[in-house]
């Protein structure tokens, strides 16, 4: 059975993508903890605030089963996101900076919100795949942008609500990134900093892996948002950055010609269930995801 996009398509290629379904959500936590109202109206409102990786795991699985899913399964994480969605409304209880104010309004069916869910997610998807896979070609990345959109559409957004073109959303995308928009309040900071592996990640696979993706995600984000997060980068960071790319890009080139590759290719929702379980195992024994976050109790 089918679903919404095809087999074929640049956007379901690139989330099929081990290394890109493994990373994009990461990096686009950390980014999107930038928005205020964004993170803010979620944190709000979260069921898994003790819970965070589990929430990014879940969150991770619905936009992968809309993307690779039939349109059944599809249809089906439609109908919970948009349950989940309808009692996010409300004003921040803190203070996002001038743009966004303590007491400015949010909600999860604002259009330009919806948007910007989409526009983190498209971002981290694009780049990921530009430094682990291949860089994306002009018409590539046209036909990724139209995806998104597409999904974003199918979650609630109104289609007006995206900028126009690829070269559209990627000006404007940029030029807030660096503008005097971009805010982290204390939580977002805690989070961000945590799941950019700051403290160590609890992955199975030990400290390879956790180490790994710490230089995964770190290097990827644009120097202005580690600069945000207090985020340390030195050249022998980059230097290792430049070698996992390196690699993955010569693994994904060559291995490509051996056929199928379900390592490197395939849904990823075991592995995000995995990294759930191993977070909820945490918390049983009466540990602490994020120390300042998962053990406080929202007023």
């Amino acid at each position: 059975m089918s679903g919404y996009f095809a087999a074929d398509s640049i956007v379901v290629r690139a989330m099929r993508q081990r290394a890109v379904g493994l990373s994009w959500g990461q990096r686009a936590l950390v980014v999107g903890g930038l928005h205020p109202r964004l993170f803010v109206g979620t944190a709000q409102h979260t069921a898994h605030r003790a819970t965070p990786y589990t929430r990014l795991a879940l969150t991770a699985r619905l936009m992968e089963t809309v993307f690779l899913g039939t349109k059944e399964e599809a249809d089906r994480a439609l109908e919970f996101t948009a349950k989940r969605h309808v009692p996010v409304e409300g004003t921040m209880e803190v203070d996002g900076g001038p743009h966004h104010p303590a007491g400015a309004p949010y909600s999860a069916l604002d259009p330009g919100l919806m948007w910007w869910t989409a526009a983190f997610a498209l971002d981290s998807v694009e780049f990921m795949y530009d430094a682990l896979v291949r860089p994306l070609r002009p018409h590539e990345r046209e036909e990724l942008f139209d995806g998104f959109v597409t999904w974003a559409v199918l979650f609630g957004m109104p289609a007006e609500a995206a900028p126009a073109s690829y070269p559209d959303f990627r000006r404007r995308f940029d030029a807030w990134l660096v503008s005097d928009e971009p805010h982290l309040v204390e939580e977002a900071r805690l989070v961000g900093r945590n799941i950019a592996g700051t403290s160590g990640y609890r992955l199975p696979g030990g400290p390879l892996t956790s180490e790994t993706l710490r230089t995964v995600v770190q290097g990827s984000l644009p120097p202005v948002v580690r600069e945000h997060y207090g985020i340390d980068w030195s050249s022998a960071d980059e230097a290792r950055w430049r070698a996992v790319r390196s690699a993955s890009r010569l693994a994904h080139g060559r291995l490509s010609l051996l056929g199928p590759t379900p390592l490197l290719r395939g849904r990823s929702e075991r592995f995000y269930q995995v990294v759930q379980r191993g977070e909820q195992s945490l918390v049983r024994r009466g540990g602490v995801s994020i120390p300042g976050v998962s053990d406080v109790t929202p007023a």
